[in-house]
């Protein structure tokens, strides 16, 4: 069983992408190509399908384009050979060696299971990313939502730190006030208090 933990390299990303093209350029299938670049990096398929629709696929597009337009042109030549009539007047005349690359890549029975298999991964893997991204949503969703409740506490917890902060203010304004109103009537009595000393020579204060 091929099992690799380590990471792609450049090295091992070109050689994906080059035998992917190549398969292409034949009429081959992509699940073909992953096989055979498994082997010769000792991952699996799947690894190598994984590798190459999620990261390399993006960087070849132009090379895949052509490659697609290569075998069409293929295929035509093909066509051609077999049915003499429908070549165009422009078309050129297929050489054995073309017409011998025809043949080989005319699709067979095995190159359909191939292909149809390769499509059922493809549609494996776009499923799962399909479930990813839909529980990365809900998860987002539900962050969004806590994080709303949370504004919403801090704004309330604000509010009553400011009303409290209010009513300590007033509280201590109030003993403020009371404070010296006690030290004024105190200083008033000791004003307006009589005294007179007994006998003994001591103070003492006479009634009003």
């Amino acid at each position: 069983m091929k099992i690799r933990q380590d990471a792609w390299s450049h090295e091992d990303d070109v050689l994906l992408a080059e035998t992917v093209l190549k398969h292409i350029k034949e009429g081959s299938t992509q699940l073909r190509a992953f096989d055979e670049v498994g082997d010769e990096l000792n991952r699996t398929s799947a690894a190598c399908g994984f590798r190459w629709n999620a990261v390399v696929r993006n960087r070849y597009m132009k090379q895949i384009a052509e490659a697609k337009k290569e075998r069409k042109e293929r295929k035509r030549a093909a066509s051609y050979s077999y049915y003499p009539q429908m070549r165009p007047m422009w078309a050129p005349q297929p050489t054995m060696e073309r017409v011998n690359q025809s043949l080989d890549s005319e699709m067979s029975l095995e190159s359909v299971i191939d292909y149809l298999q390769s499509m059922m991964h493809t549609s494996s893997q776009s499923s799962a990313l399909q479930l990813e991204n839909e529980r990365l949503a809900k998860e987002n969703q539900e962050l969004e939502s806590r994080n709303k409740e949370l504004e919403k506490e801090l704004k309330k917890i604000k509010q009553d730190n400011s009303i409290i902060e209010e009513d300590y203010q007033s509280l201590i304004q109030i003993m403020n006030r009371a404070r010296r109103m006690a030290i004024l009537e105190d200083e008033e009595s000791l004003s307006t208090a009589s005294f007179k000393m007994d006998k003994n020579g001591n103070l003492e204060k006479l009634a009003k």
